[in-house]
């Protein structure tokens, strides 16, 4: 297969999705990283782990960065991007496997939430 064709696919791909699909694209990517990470800190595979860490440090800080600060759930939801912030940066430093256990089932509990409040936005319209 053509590299490049495969590349434009996937630029087309996201060009066409709704701001939703992306948000929630953006949470499938932050659990996937942490999964990673997981899996690395298991094989003692520091690179990858700090790696897989520092991406999902990057989509909450791009996450709290894109908040539409008129809404009062943001205000909310910026305190929770914080305390994720500051523990995947705990589980980073410490390369502490069980706060990360502990974090990484919340990040699935939040992506999972968003894509039930998608799916309700959805059915409204």
């Amino acid at each position: 297969m053509d590299a490049r064709g495969y590349q434009q696919y996937k630029e087309q791909s996201i060009n066409t999705m709704t701001q939703g699909e992306l948000l929630l694209l953006l949470y499938d990517e932050l659990v996937k990283r942490a999964t990673r990470a997981e899996l690395a800190l298991d094989k003692q595979d520091y690179p990858l782990f700090e790696a897989s860490i520092d991406r999902c440090l990057e989509i909450i800080r791009y996450l709290d960065d894109t908040l539409d600060r008129q809404y009062p759930i943001s205000a909310e939801l910026s305190r929770l991007y914080e305390y994720f912030g500051y523990e995947l940066n705990r589980v980073k430093v410490g390369r502490n496997r069980k706060e990360l256990q502990r974090v990484k089932p919340m990040l699935a509990d939040l992506r999972d939430t968003f894509r039930t409040a998608s799916k309700q936005a959805g059915n409204e319209r």
